[in-house]
């Protein structure tokens, strides 16, 4: 053990000596920092000097002793300082970039899955329980899951208006059908007076009401917990590609490539002048630290919030049962309801009519149509809960960027001979500065003034998107307010649903269903038997069991890829 210390000790006195040697004596050749030179930076040799000289024209690698360096080649060595410090900055900061970017992915993929499942579901209710209104009622339900599609992902639709218009396209189908059944008036006049009239006459009840209110309090958490995560990425694509300062660059070429002047290419600076010149170089960056913070504790509350009516895998997966309540109440009102029709539209035209029916798929109806089984480990509120849990760890990484860059790629290891800006010492005499803007103004190494634009913008949209995660937007929508007072955002529910219940309150046998994950992104969605029997107040039954029919005209798949997250839109 002794002479292992000695041998140590021995090697770190040679490698002073040789520094000693070095600082008195000056490089005799340059032959090593010409070939550092040309590799590291894919230029040619021509005009490099072959041994040391003086360099009068030199502006920051400036020195005493004679040098490697010429004005060209300290211009160019500062270009490469810059991009060497996106570099790390690119890299330290590619975890937290892919974890976010990762499940934003995935989220969105999986809410495709959701409104395409939930979909399914509404056209197996009608093409099951429904049959005559099967095919007229395809292109509206396209129509409502579309819309619900392109406002999670950024588009500028109103779910108050597609909502009312599903269920405005749904009146004269049920009335049609069930309450006038078996005739129909070949004008579209009539139909549309009959479309019309569904908002005084309320065939449907409260239920548009609740449906509103359902699609109200999960659709909108979601489309800006989307949305966050999105300007997540911007803000770090934002600091990746970061626009250093005059004052910056010079002080990152002094640091990392001054050395080379005086051929000492593999020295590297001390960790107190590292922490100066980083800390310097991105003091405004590190005002996002608080913003941050903030941002990440606003998305764990929201995320934590959405559960119950505000889980959107609850609502979408049920919409088809509040369907059926509403087709329901539509029929057993009936009576009053074409008494009301006859008198606001008048009488129709009775035309005996063939109605379409849907058509089946024998091996599907064989075979069933899987539906998933629901699994704990593996739903979305789940997933968003693991995803949270990771980004939880860099709630302070802008805090502690440039602590972070200096331990792990730039500065010497403790206890070596380091470089201090102007030589190799022992250790780093000057004070070091803290992070931020305000602690700069005793830096030794970087002056820093002013704010800068970019990091300005992005703070703004930091806060911005904090508001919203908090529920505390500025500027709420007309259909925001009206869920906050008519009943759809205060509609009252006899509580949430958690992981293990079902979910009551709706009086329409409602259930938990949730979509089990194991591929984020399916490419086909398989359906099981879907058996609901939903006892009316009558007492009668209703098989709503899937038998596997599909329409005619089957729906399409949601191409909703190309309006994902419209945030210039937002701003």
């Amino acid at each position: 053990m002794g002479a292992q210390t000695w041998r140590v000790g021995s090697r770190c006195l040679l490698l002073l000596a040789l520094v000693g040697s070095i600082r008195s004596e000056g490089v005799q050749s340059c032959e090593e920092v010409r070939k550092l030179f040309q590799g590291r930076l894919v230029g040619p040799v021509k005009g490099l000097p072959d041994s040391p000289r003086a360099g009068p024209d030199l502006q920051v690698c400036t020195a005493k002793k004679l040098t490697c360096c010429t004005k060209k080649m300290e211009e160019r060595y500062q270009f490469v300082a810059r991009q060497d410090m996106q570099q790390v900055l690119q890299t330290s900061s590619s975890t937290l970039k892919f974890l976010i970017s990762r499940n934003a992915a995935a989220f969105q993929e999986t809410l495709e899955t959701l409104i395409r499942q939930a979909e399914n579901y509404t056209s197996i209710l009608f093409c099951n329980t429904y049959r005559n209104m099967a095919l007229e009622a395809a292109a509206s339900t396209q129509e409502l899951f579309t819309d619900v599609g392109l406002y999670l992902f950024g588009a500028d639709v109103n779910p108050e208006e597609f909502v009312n218009r599903f269920f405005d396209s749904l009146f004269p189908l049920v009335y049609n059908h069930l309450i006038n059944p078996g005739v129909t008036d070949s004008s579209l006049e009539y139909s549309e007076c009959i479309r019309m009239a569904r908002r005084d006459i309320s065939p449907f009840g409260n239920i548009p009401k609740r449906v509103l209110g359902q699609m109200g309090r999960s659709l909108l958490p979601s489309r800006t917990f989307l949305q966050a995560l999105n300007l997540g990425i911007e803000v770090i694509n934002t600091t990746d590609h970061l626009h250093f300062s005059k004052e910056c660059g010079r002080a990152l070429l002094r640091m990392q490539y001054c050395p080379h002047c005086q051929g000492l290419a593999l020295t590297k600076p001390c960790m107190g002048y590292c922490l100066n010149v980083v800390r310097g170089c991105l003091a405004h960056v590190a005002e996002l630290n608080s913003h941050w913070h903030v941002y990440i504790r606003s998305l764990e509350e929201l995320s934590d919030a959405m559960h119950g009516t505000y889980d959107i895998e609850h609502v979408l997966l049920n919409f088809h049962l509040l369907v059926n309540d509403a087709v329901m109440q539509a029929h057993l009102d009936g009576q009053k309801l074409l008494e009301q029709v006859n008198k606001i539209c008048g009488r129709p035209v009775r035309t005996p009519t063939q109605s379409s029916r849907c058509s089946f798929d024998g091996s599907k109806e064989k075979h069933g149509m899987k539906i998933s089984i629901r699994n704990g480990e593996e739903t979305l509120a789940n997933r968003r809960k693991e995803f949270i849990n990771s980004l939880r760890l860099y709630r302070t990484f802008y805090g502690g960027l440039a602590d972070q860059l200096c331990a792990n790629e730039l500065d010497a290891a403790d206890g070596l001979p380091c470089w201090n800006g102007e030589d190799i010492v022992k250790s780093y005499t000057q004070r070091v500065v803290g992070n931020g803007i305000k602690a700069q103004s005793g830096n030794p190494e970087v002056k820093v003034k002013g704010t800068d634009p970019v990091i300005n913008q992005i703070i703004d949209k930091l806060r911005h998107v904090i508001q919203l995660l908090q529920g505390r937007s500025p500027k709420p929508t007309k259909w925001e307010h009206h869920m906050g007072s008519g009943g759809g955002m205060a509609e009252q529910v006899s509580g949430d649903c958690d992981d293990e219940d079902g979910c009551g309150g709706s009086g329409s046998g409602e259930v938990k269903r949730t979509l089990k994950i194991t591929d984020w992104m399916p490419e086909e969605m398989n359906l099981s038997d879907v058996k609901q029997i939903h006892q009316t107040d009558g007492g009668s039954a209703l098989d709503t069991a899937g038998a596997g029919c599909t329409a005619a005209t089957e729906t399409t798949a949601l191409t909703l890829m190309g309006v994902v997250m419209l945030f210039p839109g937002l701003w």
